[in-house]
């Protein structure tokens, strides 16, 4: 298994493991189906992000498949530009096994790189697996967003959190 930056002929795989994950994680923002993304849509998205300096997408990669995804999102002005929001998505069957771990190093390593200074996400109060990812990465919990998101029809906060790279 190995973790490299996205590159665009990775846009059909990247789409339809988003669609993979997101059809098997009870916390993610896009319910099972709900995501429209064609191909054509992800190579877009693929290749604004890496024309930003602040914005890549990683993916873990084993045998050819990719197995996970961590997307940073650099913030457009001037005053945020050094900030980055990170969405992480890992297949069930790879879970546990440290390629979250692996994702957050690659991309402290690149952050490093390309003038980002801080790291920040949310995760759902009951994602008590995220959570712990997210803390043993030095993640810190800034704030709740109350009833933030609705799944099943019930109400759930999600925590805001964030790493100060220096």
């Amino acid at each position: 298994m190995f973790i490299r930056e996205i590159e665009p002929k990775d846009a059909e795989n990247l789409r339809l493991l988003i669609q993979q994950v997101e059809s098997q994680a009870d916390f993610m923002m896009m319910e099972a189906g709900e995501r429209k993304t064609t191909t054509e849509q992800q190579l877009k998205q693929i290749e604004s992000l890496k024309k930003q300096e602040n914005s890549t997408v990683l993916v873990a990669e084993e045998q050819g498949q990719l197995i996970g995804y961590m997307f940073a999102i650099g913030g457009s002005a001037m005053r945020n530009r050094h900030a980055a929001y990170l969405v992480i998505g890992i297949l069930p069957g790879y879970r546990g096994k440290g390629i979250g771990t692996q994702l957050f190093q690659q991309m402290e390593q690149w952050a490093g790189a390309h003038g980002v200074s801080r790291l920040e996400l949310t995760v759902v109060t009951e994602n008590k697996a995220g959570l712990a990812l997210y803390q043993k990465q030095g993640f810190d919990i800034e704030g709740t967003k109350r009833q933030s998101l609705k799944i099943n029809g019930s109400m759930f906060d999600e925590y805001y959190m964030s790493k100060l790279l220096n």
